[in-house]
């Protein structure tokens, strides 16, 4: 039952995904997003409150210090790729994720890693060419750079599942995971300098889509971590999240225009290659819980 959280969360993703990128539209800019987003988070994962737990030594809190910068930089790194990409691309390179997971917690919590691992990062490097393929006419879309961006979001989402997963039984969910949003609000102060123009500059349409992309992102977020911090399944959990890639694509191709998305005005074929790269990186996904 508890796989159902990660379920709920790959669909509310793409949700804000796409909420976002249409803020983007009026110009609102990465910083001033991932801003918004961040409050929003630090607001929302108060809720948690109430799953118990403790605060360990004052010199223990680095580690949920730590565990914010890893979010922090996989969160600007995946609105960035949003903002200069297309979402159908960026959502299925995250799903690289699972992979990535599987192989950081052999590395950190020492787990064997198995052949079948190694066959689904071939598949999700064959996934990630495909979501490239049929765009060389339109090099205006990044599509390389958003590939790029994306890959690394995805390894500082990694990092910080697997870091969840080691270090949140030793305070409890409801302390460790409130206390790391905190610390991500605390640095987004530092974003401010960064900001095209303040806040209040933000055109009055702009602020639905962000409010509402920010939400659902906070929202999918307390799902997915909570998962991890109370059920320490981070390889599992992920392999049912990566289905926001076959999501996305699916949501572009039938409500992108719901959120002002044009990203089907590539062309059928371009989203049929990309929707045949997200099935690769969830059969690659398939073959890691296998």
């Amino acid at each position: 039952m508890y796989l159902l959280l990660p379920l709920l969360s790959s669909v509310l993703y793409v949700c804000g995904a796409l909420f976002l990128k249409e803020a983007g539209g009026y110009g609102v800019g990465l910083w001033r997003t991932t801003f918004v987003t961040n409050l929003i988070c630090g607001v929302t994962f108060n809720v948690l409150w109430f799953l118990g737990g403790t605060f360990p030594p004052v010199n223990l809190w680095w580690q949920p210090a730590v565990v914010a910068l890893l979010f922090l930089g996989g969160q600007s790194l995946s609105f960035f790729a949003i903002e200069r990409g297309d979402v159908s691309i960026v959502t299925p390179v995250l799903g690289i994720k699972v992979v990535l997971v599987a192989i950081f917690v052999t590395l950190v919590i020492h787990e064997r890693v198995p052949g079948s691992l190694w066959l689904a990062a071939s598949l999700s490097s064959a996934g990630i060419l495909f979501l490239n393929r049929g765009d060389s006419a339109q090099p205006h879309h990044h599509t390389g750079l958003t590939i790029l961006l994306a890959m690394l979001a995805a390894s500082c989402y990694s990092m910080f599942d697997v870091l969840v997963q080691k270090w949140s039984p030793g305070w409890g969910a409801g302390r460790f995971l409130p206390m790391l949003m905190w610390f991500v609000a605390l640095y987004s102060l530092g974003l401010i300098p960064f900001f095209r123009a303040p806040l209040k500059s933000i055109a009055r349409p702009a602020w639905r889509p962000l409010l509402c992309g920010g939400a659902f992102i906070a929202l999918q977020g307390i799902f997915l971590i909570t998962a991890l911090a109370l059920h320490q399944k981070a390889t599992s959990i992920n392999v049912v999240y990566s289905a926001r890639g076959l999501w996305s694509v699916l949501a572009v191709w039938w409500l992108g225009h719901w959120f002002a998305n044009k990203e089907r005005e590539r062309g059928t074929h371009v989203l049929r290659w990309r929707l045949v790269g997200a099935v690769m990186l969830m059969a690659a996904i398939i073959l890691v819980v296998k």
